[in-house]
């Protein structure tokens, strides 16, 4: 995997992680849907001016209703139920949760896209899980299982489903293309939750509504694009085995700017997140 290939996988990471903190603040002032949709909007937006600036054609008719299954699987189930996942369910709950997408995304991708996964890059994805089960144990945070369990782990299914069944219409478009046309129709089929938005914008403060424009702006529209781009170059089953950095990154940003100190568990728990992607990206084949 070269330098270029990593550093858009980074980029994603980074900005994906940085977001739970911007969607706790969000969430304060907006509904669930309100705070998806106007998060995209704003995502859209970015993109579709990136777009025009750089001349991207329109996707081709055929395409079309391929592209708005892919944005409502990649886009508007997972946030969606992501958001209302987690009104009821313990973000050590949802973190585990989440972390069953490499998994799932490097399945799918064995079989559906042919790809090989020795067994050395499934231990590595169970030594990066076990890795995050101990960095929620190490926060103290309680697991619950209810319905919005299962919200977020539809969230999680349907985003790993995104990431690989999209790679041929990827191959054919280009990262930016694809990332705008999916944003865009995942966007789309969040319009559901246009009532009320104006009102909302109108009595969030400012900094609620920063935030919302935070998360469209870098992870959504950059961090997709990022991403997208590095599926481009990469198998699914590889690129995802990232996503495990994730909660990682994040105790570490919480721990840099609102002075959070992780307890020894969870920095143990983030090195075993860490040898389990060092582990896939060292013996894949």
């Amino acid at each position: 995997m070269g330098i270029k290939t990593l550093t858009s996988i980074f980029v994603s990471i980074v900005f994906w992680s940085s977001a739970f903190a911007g969607i706790r603040s969000a969430l304060v002032n907006y509904s669930p849907g309100h705070l998806a949709l106007l998060r995209f909007l704003m995502a859209s937006g970015v993109l579709v001016i990136y777009a025009v600036y750089k001349r991207v054609p329109i996707p081709n008719l055929r395409d079309v209703p391929k592209i708005m299954l892919f944005g409502f699987l990649g886009i508007t189930v997972y946030h969606i139920a992501l958001n209302f996942g987690e009104i009821s369910v313990t973000a050590g709950s949802a973190s585990l949760l989440i972390a069953s997408s490499p998994a799932l995304t490097a399945l799918f991708a064995v079989i559906f896209l042919k790809e090989r996964m020795n067994k050395w890059g499934w231990i590595g994805i169970a030594t990066s899980f076990f890795g995050i089960f101990l960095v929620t144990l190490g926060e103290g945070q309680n697991l619950q299982f209810n319905f919005g369990a299962i919200l977020v782990l539809i969230a999680a299914v349907s985003s790993s489903a995104y990431f690989v069944f999209q790679k041929p219409l990827l191959d054919k478009y280009g990262a930016l293309p694809m990332t705008t046309y999916i944003i865009c129709a995942g966007t789309f089929f969040m319009l559901i939750f246009l009532p009320g938005l104006p009102q909302s914008i109108s009595f969030a403060p400012l900094d609620s509504t920063f935030s919302v424009v935070y998360l469209g702006v870098f992870p959504g529209a950059l961090a997709y694009l990022t991403w997208t781009q590095a599926l481009a170059k990469a198998p699914a089953s590889l690129v995802s085995s990232f996503l495990y950095l994730s909660p990682v990154l994040a105790i570490f940003i919480a721990w840099v700017l609102l002075n959070e100190i992780p307890s020894i568990v969870s920095l143990a728990g983030g090195g075993i997140s860490i040898l389990g992607v060092m582990i896939v990206n060292f013996f894949y084949r």
